[in-house]
């Protein structure tokens, strides 16, 4: 991730033409959809999409954990439209169980699946396809649209769209192959929400560029921030709140992972001993487990910490001996501070989408 950075930092200005033009084609595809030439997919029940304009993590997983939670404690039967990054199921669409290989479902999915049993999690690169077999069959009262802010071809009631510090500031508006935006600028104008994930949930750090960039947008600014909820053994027992100060190392094939370092720096009180970073989505051979197991023993670490997406993938044969090390740093999202609203992200919510799904109200909004 840091070597594509500096490449773009590099050859961004010179790959800027390209970039507008692949706004501009992205504008026009948004204009076909609005102007109805493109067919969008009306759903039942209301439809929430999670999503953002930038490639790379931002939070989306919990977040959209965090709205199935709340949903099944509102006596709500959510469903998730997924992609699947990574799936192979042997059909589509696919109906995501908790005894599920990651590499049929994928990890996201089999993470909300596993975390939420109360929601169903259905996988489909092809959304209209996923959503009209998840009416068909599974009766749900709210459908949340994982990564779907692109996904125009199913409508939706609520957009939420996700971004990061970095967003606003040099990233701002730099549109692939010249930067890491899917879209342009405009497109910021379909979002009903902005949700911005900040270390702390403090928009202390990012006001004046909250304020530039998109209060001329007019919509309500919600931080949230990854709080450690625990420790959990991957062989199960109960969850822990420390390691007693014993030595660990950190692995994880997250989009960010100094962040998870961070996070569990923080949670633990001191630092990990290594900080094993594989790709994003990445599949635990036993090859892997083997290297970790080796840094681990390096380090004179007891405990091999990791992320909740990782630990569907090392649940199997795949992490051999490690499995008894391993201790998996849970996080849920919580909100902080917010501009140009009134309400609270949990009270937004619950008016905007959870009182209308138990209405059977929807809007098909854009």
């Amino acid at each position: 991730m840091a070597d594509a950075h500096r490449l773009l930092d590099r050859f961004g200005p010179l790959l800027a033409p390209a970039g507008a033009a692949w706004a501009g084609l992205m504008r026009l595809r948004e204009g076909f959809y609005a102007a109805g030439a493109f067919p969008r997919l009306l759903l039942p029940a209301p439809v929430c999409s999670v999503g953002n304009v930038a490639m790379g993590g931002t939070g989306k997983t919990p977040l959209t954990l965090w709205l199935c939670r709340r949903a099944v404690e509102e006596g709500l039967r959510p469903v998730v439209l997924t992609r699947g990054y990574g799936a192979h199921p042997p059909r589509l669409p696919w109906l995501v169980s908790p005894t599920d290989d990651p590499a049929e479902s994928g990890d996201e999915p089999l993470l909300l699946s596993r975390s939420c049993p109360g929601a169903r999690v259905v996988v489909d690169p092809v959304r209209r396809r996923g959503g009209a077999y998840a009416a068909e069959n599974l009766s749900p009262d709210l459908f949340l649209l994982d990564d779907g802010f692109q996904h125009l071809a199913v409508a939706r009631d609520l957009n939420l769209c996700l971004l990061r510090p970095e967003d606003l500031g040099e990233a701002w508006g730099r549109t692939f192959p010249a930067g890491y935006w899917r879209e342009g600028t405009a497109a910021l104008e379909r979002a009903d929400a902005f949700v911005l994930k900040t270390p702390d949930g403090s928009l202390d750090a990012v006001g004046r560029a909250v304020r530039e960039r998109l209060a001329p947008y007019a919509r309500p600014i919600f931080a949230f921030f990854l709080a450690p909820a625990g420790l959990r053994p991957l062989t199960g027992g109960p969850a822990r709140t420390d390691l007693e100060r014993e030595p660990y190392v950190v692995a994880c094939g997250v989009a960010h992972p100094a962040q998870v370092a961070a996070t569990a720096e923080a949670f633990l009180g001191y630092p990990p001993e290594e900080v094993l970073a594989f790709a994003d989505h990445h599949g635990f051979s036993g090859e892997d487990a083997a290297r970790i197991a080796s840094a681990a023993g390096r380090a004179g670490a007891r405990h091999v910490v990791v992320t909740a997406k990782d630990a569907v993938k090392l649940g199997g044969p795949g992490a051999g001996s490690i499995s008894s090390l391993v201790s998996v740093l849970e996080v849920e999202a919580r909100f902080g501070e917010r501009l140009f609203s009134d309400e609270t992200f949990e009270t937004f919510a619950q008016r905007r989408l959870f009182a209308a799904a138990r209405a059977g109200r929807t809007h098909g909004q854009a």
